[in-house]
């Protein structure tokens, strides 16, 4: 936990880790509270109609119970996986619950996943269980090679083939359980990162994951919890962001947490979403913001009450930050992490801990530094790779089933991130971009961010993604993919128009000497635009 101590240096000085010898993430997010306060406020559940189905504390123990104990009378031991495949929802909630508190190890897997990569998310996680619905299933039947078997399916949507019903399985078990006894280090949850070469690794964490994410969370929502607050994220919760950034250190603080399903993300929606159900605390990916901005003023149109909005998964940019400021009167909080090593770096507007261009510095607890390749610290200004030092409670365990793989992560006690990064004389850290992202032009590295951040103060800019195209002459040339706003018409003279905006305010080396208007972005199911797909258009 973070002390509540109002100043950055006080803070820091004062913050130590204690994290108990037993922990089980379950009963930190339900059973602790469900003890006290039964009746408390857990979950908004959002339905597909519109009606909100308020979930108690006291709800999610007796569900959760109910489900570990059809877990384990399936002959799920601990130690196996058990996937689950859903929207955000109270059933997700149930299911992680259940997972920890009987000893396994939960795979939250994106329902944006194709066949493909479910198939080898499966086989690679040698899956016992999973929990899904209708959609789930159909796309389990069109794997190349079928619905594999498992100890114990399940659909949210009721029983279906070889998938029993998730309400009417549970109806016949018992509601109480005795979550069984791990410590920190015991395997809990696995996520699969995609890296940026070879096929997915599962990123295996311990309990401990929780509690080392709770200081970032707390920092970048400016002391959470504070009196009504409530959190909303779009995120899927099956990302790291969703999960770790969102639904599980809100639940650990007794903080209701939104479920709303999105089959698209929509502004209009999001917003009028966060005026009815008095939302304080958004958790919201650079790239959905900036589609928040396209609603102008927002605060004259809907009854807004936010507190806090933090943001990750791409460097947000100081345009996105400054319309925070000025349409919204808050500042947005970064928070910067990895699956293996989430939220490790963070900003702090009430701490006066944020710098616009830079993503924030290291959150109380945690080592962060930017190093050579030898593993040595690079001075002030110097361009290197962002590294975590272990240990740190928040680190992975290591790659599942991939010795060399979580080797090769790390020099020396540095955890490697593959992010290029510069930090100041004062601690602050800019992200410059992924390692295959920067673009090599005339002898110049140039990041993306900062020609993306330029093109969307264009007026006709909605989204901008900046990659490094191959030219003989210059190694690469700076090319951008833009969606534009409604009103305007795509053209060589408009493309023009924006080549000379960022020359004017960036440099001659970083302007885009190729445009290329298009309808949307190819995007991750966390909302970071795939650089790799448009340098594959060329």
């Amino acid at each position: 936990m973070l002390p509540d101590i109002r100043d950055e240096k006080q803070l820091h000085a004062a913050f130590r880790w204690d994290i108990p010898e037993r922990y089980n993430i379950g009963v930190a997010v339900c059973d602790t509270w469900a003890e006290q306060e039964p009746h408390r406020l857990a979950l908004l559940d959002v339905q597909d109609t519109g009606i909100v189905q308020p979930v108690t504390y006291g709800a999610l123990r007796t569900h959760s119970n109910r489900l570990a104990n059809l877990l384990v009378s399936s002959g799920i031991e601990r130690g196996e996986r058990v996937a689950i495949l859903l929207p955000q929802s109270r059933e997700v909630a149930e299911s992680h619950i259940a997972i920890y508190k009987m000893g396994g190890i939960a795979l939250p897997l994106a329902v944006l996943f194709g066949t493909d990569a479910l198939a080898y998310r499966l086989d690679d996680a040698g899956v016992s269980a999973l929990i899904t619905n209708a959609a789930g299933l159909a796309k389990l039947r069109s794997m190349p090679n079928g619905l594999r078997p498992f100890k114990l399916l399940l659909s949210v949507d009721g029983p279906e083939g070889s998938a029993l019903g998730y309400d009417e399985a549970l109806a016949s078990q018992a509601d109480t359980f005795t979550p069984v006894d791990t410590t920190p280090d015991d395997p809990a949850l696995m996520i699969y990162t995609s890296g940026t070469t070879g096929q997915p690794k599962g990123a295996l964490h311990g309990h401990r994951v929780l509690p080392g994410h709770l200081p970032g969370f707390q920092l970048v929502h400016e002391f959470f919890p504070q009196h009504d607050d409530v959190l909303w994220t779009p995120a899927d919760w099956a990302w790291a962001g969703g999960l770790l950034n969102g639904l599980l250190p809100s639940l650990a603080l007794g903080v209701p947490v939104i479920a709303r399903k999105f089959e698209k993300f929509d502004a209009a929606e999001a917003w009028q979403l966060i005026a009815d159900l008095k939302i304080k605390n958004i958790f919201i990916p650079p790239t959905a913001l900036r589609m928040l901005r396209t609603i102008p003023d927002p605060r004259s149109r809907y009854d807004i009450q936010l507190r806090t909005i933090a943001s990750a998964g791409e460097a947000l940019g100081a345009e996105t930050l400054v319309w925070a400021q000025q349409e919204l009167g808050l500042t947005i909080n970064e928070a910067y992490g990895q699956t293996e090593c989430n939220l490790v770096i963070g900003s702090s507007g009430l701490l006066g801990m944020t710098k616009p261009g830079f993503i924030g510095k290291a959150v109380p607890g945690h080592t962060v530094a930017i190093i050579r390749e030898d593993g040595t610290v690079c001075l002030s200004g110097e361009v290197g790779q962002i590294a975590i030092r272990r240990p740190d409670p928040v680190m992975f365990l290591g790659y599942w089933r991939r010795e060399k793989a979580t080797a090769d992560k790390f020099i020396g006690n540095w955890m490697t991130t593959g992010d290029q990064g510069i930090q100041d004389e004062e601690g602050y850290i800019r992200f410059i971009g992924r390692d295959d992202d920067v673009i090599t032009s005339s002898s110049y590295r140039i990041g993306p961010v900062e020609i993306e951040d330029c093109l969307i103060r264009h007026p006709a800019v909605a989204l901008a993604a900046a990659i490094g195209k191959p030219d003989p002459l210059r190694t690469e040339i700076v090319k951008a993919f833009l969606v534009l706003r409604p009103g305007f018409t795509a053209s060589e003279q408009l493309a023009s128009e924006i080549r000379d905006f960022v020359k004017e305010r960036l440099s001659a080396h970083e302007y885009p000497r190729e445009i290329e208007f298009v309808d949307s972005l190819p995007m991750t199911t966390t909302g970071k635009i795939i650089r790799r797909e448009l340098r594959a258009r060329g």
